[in-house]
């Protein structure tokens, strides 16, 4: 008599395709600056959880159903590494925020995909830019439906808080304090050169700082030989204009 026992085998649940993050430099550079941006932007809240190019699995059991958004942002989850966002493994909570930075081979077909399955998985709000054309497309959750929004130049994202400017040669997202999003390595930048601008300001200001010592103390040597002068002009009985 023999036994035999059998096992349903775990579900797996890929964390890549193996595709790219980005198929040029400019949608790359979108990307990071997004995430990074919209990261400093919540750097001082524990519950907001970004992610770029991650699998986002909406329903257990079924790896299949997923998508892995250029850049997403999670309320209510905290801060940590994953190898994929798995929504029942966060509180069933979908990602919010969802943005898309169109690049030359990104087809109408495979957006309209992306935009059914963020409609049905419960983002909120949803962005689309191209940096080619420099037009930005938005939908909003009403109901069950995420609808097209009329208007993005000077919108104000109610989850975000952020502001989208279309009026120049390019997308400026604007933080609530009226700067510019960026990267933090473009801050690192920033920082730096006002830190060597500081260096410099120091070091004129010593070097000026000097050069009135030099003149201070040059004035005197001055005074102190003219004293000596007078006071060997009086031992000689030279009698001084008063």
């Amino acid at each position: 008599m023999s036994l035999s026992s059998s096992t349903t085998p775990a579900v797996v649940y890929p964390e890549t395709d193996g595709e790219p993050m980005a198929e040029g430099s400019i949608q790359y550079q979108w990307i990071v600056m997004i995430r990074e941006g919209l990261e400093n932007l919540f750097a001082k809240r524990p519950d907001v959880y970004l992610a770029s190019d991650m699998f986002w699995y909406p329903v257990e059991g079924d790896p299949d159903i997923r998508v892995a958004p250029d850049v997403m942002v999670v309320f209510g989850r905290p801060k940590g590494h994953r190898p994929s966002y798995k929504q029942w493994e966060e509180g069933g909570i979908p990602p919010e925020v969802v943005f898309e930075i169109l690049s030359p081979g990104n087809r109408a077909a495979e957006m309209k995909d992306k935009l059914r399955f963020y409609e049905q998985h419960g983002v909120t709000e949803y962005y689309v830019y191209d940096p080619y054309r420099v037009e930005l497309k938005g939908y909003q959750r009403s109901a069950d439906k995420l609808r097209p929004m009329t208007r993005l130049n000077g919108w104000a994202s109610p989850l975000l808080g952020v502001r989208f400017d279309l009026s120049g040669q390019e997308l400026v997202i604007v933080r609530p304090n009226g700067s510019p999003l960026r990267p933090v390595q473009e801050i690192f930048n920033a920082l730096d050169e006002t830190t060597a601008e500081l260096e410099r300001t120091v070091a004129k200001a010593e070097a000026m700082a000097a050069k009135a010592d030099a003149i201070a103390a040059e004035r005197d040597r001055i005074a102190r030989e003219r004293d000596e002068l007078l006071a060997t002009l009086r031992a000689a009985g030279i009698k001084l204009p008063e």
